[in-house]
């Protein structure tokens, strides 16, 4: 029996959750969301008790597999629309920077020419500094693709730890040639 599957999720105070069919939909005040979950688990909203119920149909093992997840993603909903997701980048190196032009991140990692990204609608991507990024959206999925997207422009690299890091991420440095003299 899946640990995880059989918690109730506690609806927060501001978030709404409403079901249609296999569509679950969730509002608050960051933001809405939705999901269409797989035919194998069940959803009820406990109005009374403020909690998701996820159960599953029968113990197959694609049953059991998708109990977890489904209670998994309709927690992280919940938690995307009443606080929000963040992840925080840095940019390290000499001349390298970062900034929002309109709708599109324009990064300069140290190649000829400057990157440029589009910014999706749903996320709100800022540079509180020329070396810092911060993506924020309700969607936990989507804020991390994009911060992955935008490290994938130019990862650290093992020598001088130049390139784009997550914030807090330790990047351990090689000797390099002059080591070995």
């Amino acid at each position: 029996m899946s640990r995880i599957g059989k918690k109730p999720v506690p609806i927060a105070n501001g978030a709404k959750v409403t079901i249609s069919g296999r569509v679950i939909d969730v509002e608050g005040p960051k933001g809405k969301d939705s999901y269409e979950h797989r035919p194998e688990v069940t959803v009820k909203v406990d109005q009374d008790a403020k909690e998701v119920i996820v159960e599953r149909d029968n113990d197959e093992r694609s049953s059991r597999e998708f109990h977890g997840l489904t209670r998994a993603l309709i927690a992280n909903m919940i938690e995307g629309v009443t606080n929000g997701y963040k992840r925080e980048l840095e940019v390290h190196g000499v001349g390298y920077l970062a900034a929002i032009s309109g709708d599109t991140l324009q990064v300069r990692a140290g190649f000829a020419n400057e990157l440029h990204l589009k910014i999706p609608s749903d996320l709100s991507v800022t540079c509180p500094k020329q070396t810092e990024v911060v993506v924020e959206g309700c969607n936990k999925q989507k804020v991390g693709q994009f911060a992955a997207e935008v490290r994938a422009l130019r990862k650290p690299e093992p020598y001088k730890g130049k390139g784009i890091r997550y914030k807090g991420e330790q990047v351990k440095l090689k000797a390099g040639k002059s080591a070995t003299k």
